[in-house]
């Protein structure tokens, strides 16, 4: 038989930029173990907005899968905000989206949300900031230099940092030099395809309103909006990233990008792990349409005792990335689920394909093995459900 699945991407990330397929890897592992199990499965990445409101988002997602997916099984998998983009498009209640762009609901039969900030997350509530908008735009410009091309933009991700822990008695100055520091980065993937960054980076430009409904105090009333289609699985990953070790930054010493990645990657997971007692990103169990105390034994047995709630991936609280069952949580950042992770094998002997490149550097020693049993429980899911 053959299915079809949707990849939706999430907060600075990105579906296709020319050769680039942001979900390359997940793409890989799923089609294969589709493949294993006697049936065909039709990828198609949802080229997104990557900014813009969870409602427009969702629009072109529901859009999307009524154009391509013919009369055969639908899977709908998110990362990040696209995660909420595929229940947006699920819940009964919605009447945002016309109604003759949901004809194929009758056969979705999955949707999987990777490290979706279901309740929000501190770190968007910094992006509508004046400076946080500064931020966010080269975040997404610097991944797309760090992934697509393989560049470390050592310089412009320095400065960065120094905005990032910057007063605000310096904020002026600082702004000016990250505009140039963009700018340079942006010079730096001209060459390959500058007018598809561009557009992508004009589209976070004009449009932040996911990064307003993801704040925590947004996420308490547009969560509210939402409800579980009945014959629907529901299925999510969720993951944290270890607090700084001195070992880590040891482990640095004559590698200046990891050092100045890893001081990036954990300005952002302090920001993160930042939370508001009446809006801790986190479900009330109570209010659980499945079982909140299952999935609480499965964060126990993956982190051996009960995380806390600054616990964090990074950019979403981990126990905002909880909904329906979960099928796997452990250490990984919120790139790292995506098979961007660091890949310790000589270059020489892996296809360029195949290969894994990092790109904010959490330590979290997220490799294969963890990368292989991730791919297992989604597909695992996602074949149950046929």
């Amino acid at each position: 038989m053959r299915h079809h699945v949707y990849f939706s991407p999430g907060m600075f990330g990105f579906g296709r930029l020319g050769s680039y397929n942001y979900f390359a890897h997940v793409e890989r592992e799923l089609v294969a173990r589709f493949a294993a199990a006697g049936h065909e499965l039709v990828v198609h990445v949802i080229q997104d907005l990557p900014t813009a409101s969870i409602r427009r988002r969702a629009t072109r997602l529901a859009e999307t899968v009524s154009q391509t997916s013919g009369a055969e099984p639908v899977h709908l998998l998110g990362h990040s905000t696209g995660g909420l983009d595929a229940r947006l498009v699920a819940s009964p209640a919605t009447t945002s989206i016309p109604q003759a762009l949901l004809g194929w609901i009758p056969r979705l039969r999955t949707i999987t949300t990777m490290n979706t900030p279901h309740f929000g997350t501190p770190l968007a509530s910094f992006f509508t900031t004046a400076h946080g908008q500064q931020v966010l735009a080269a975040l997404s410009v610097l991944t797309v230099a760090g992934l697509a091309i393989g560049a470390q933009p050592l310089a412009a991700t320095s400065v960065l940092l120094g905005f990032l822990r910057g007063s605000d008695t310096v904020l002026p100055f600082k702004v000016q030099i990250l505009d140039r520091s963009v700018e340079s980065v942006i010079g730096l993937v001209d060459d390959a395809r500058s007018p598809e960054v561009r557009t992508f980076l004009a589209a976070i430009e004009d449009d932040q309103g996911a990064m307003l409904q993801l704040s925590p105090e947004a996420m308490d009333l547009v969560a509210a909006g939402f409800a579980d289609r009945p014959g629907v699985i529901y299925q999510s990953t969720a993951s944290m990233a270890p607090s700084p070790k001195p070992r880590r930054w040891l482990e640095t010493v004559g590698h200046p990008w990891r050092a100045v990645s890893l001081s990036l990657f954990f300005s952002l997971h302090r920001i993160t792990a930042g939370h508001d007692d009446s809006y801790p990103c986190a479900a009330m169990r109570a209010t659980l349409p499945w079982s909140g105390e299952a999935n609480e034994a499965v964060l126990a047995r993956a982190f051996s005792g009960s995380p806390p709630l600054e616990a964090n991936d990074g950019v979403a609280p981990l126990r905002s990335q909880l909904w329906g069952t979960l099928i796997w949580a452990g250490l990984a950042d919120h790139l790292d689920v995506l098979g961007h992770f660091r890949d310790d094998r000589d270059p020489s002997t892996v296809a360029p394909e195949l290969r894994h490149s990092d790109w904010l550097t959490s330590g979290s020693d997220f490799r294969h093995a963890q990368f292989t049993q991730l791919i297992d429980a989604i597909a695992t899911g996602m074949l149950d459900a046929r």
